[in-house]
């Protein structure tokens, strides 16, 4: 069988900082090969390296060196304009305070990333309604986000990076702000994204969410060092 083109990989990508006249390197020539449909955490203690590296591959943030291609997508080459389409069609992002505007339906906010897609205001809402139901939010259409609990505005959250059908979600710390019962129903949820297709980089310190995925990378002072499969 042919060997597959990974989705995501990091050729000696090193990423500093200037600091007190101090040169510190986030990333320190890390290179990662991620495969499609792939389900990946990333774990380490905190100014380890864990989000630099996250937003790098999400194309928040470039590395000083080194080489990062996402989906056949060369991002050291991509202008900003580029960047901000590459990141409206490519990666979903989950974040751990959710980022939701609170007094906004949670269909608006669902439909938020289309209006950078340039989708049409019938389809937006028709898509955000889709992903909502996919999450099981289909009866709280009318809800602001202020109006549900944290582990509902997790599963908003899911609906709207589904919402540009990313071929990859990159999710830091999704259940941090949740209770062990709502932080399970959240994994779940992710694991089933996963068994669709969708590649998945979580982002945690908590190893119990770090042990269902099938790959456990630990980053350390900016050096990475794989785990288990």
């Amino acid at each position: 069988m042919p060997i597959p083109t990974p989705v995501i990989e990091l050729r000696g990508v090193t990423k500093t900082y200037k600091l007190g006249g101090e040169t510190l390197n986030a990333l320190d020539n890390v290179s990662l090969v991620i495969q499609p449909g792939d389900y990946v955490t990333l774990t380490g203690p905190s100014g380890s390296g864990k989000s630099t590296l996250a937003n790098i591959i999400g194309g928040l943030d470039q590395p000083t060196s080194g080489t990062v291609i996402v989906d056949g997508n060369d991002l050291s080459q991509l202008r900003d304009a580029q960047l901000s389409e590459y990141r409206n069609h490519h990666i979903g992002f989950v974040f751990q305070s959710f980022n939701l505007q609170g007094n906004n339906t949670i269909v608006e906010n669902v439909m938020l990333p289309l209006v950078f897609s340039k989708v049409g205001r019938k389809a937006r809402k028709a898509r955000a309604i889709e992903c909502l139901q996919a999450v099981g939010l289909g009866d709280h259409l009318k809800h602001t986000a202020n109006q549900l609990s944290g582990g509902q505005r997790q599963r908003v959250a899911i609906a709207r990076a589904l919402a540009v059908r990313p071929s990859i979600i990159i999710a830091d710390e999704p259940t941090g702000n949740l209770d062990s019962a709502k932080g399970k129903e959240i994994m779940a949820l992710i694991n089933d994204l996963n068994t669709q297709g969708i590649t998945i980089l979580i982002i945690t310190h908590d190893q119990e969410v770090a042990r269902k995925a099938k790959h456990m990378i630990e980053i350390r002072d900016g050096k990475l060092s794989e785990h288990g499969a």
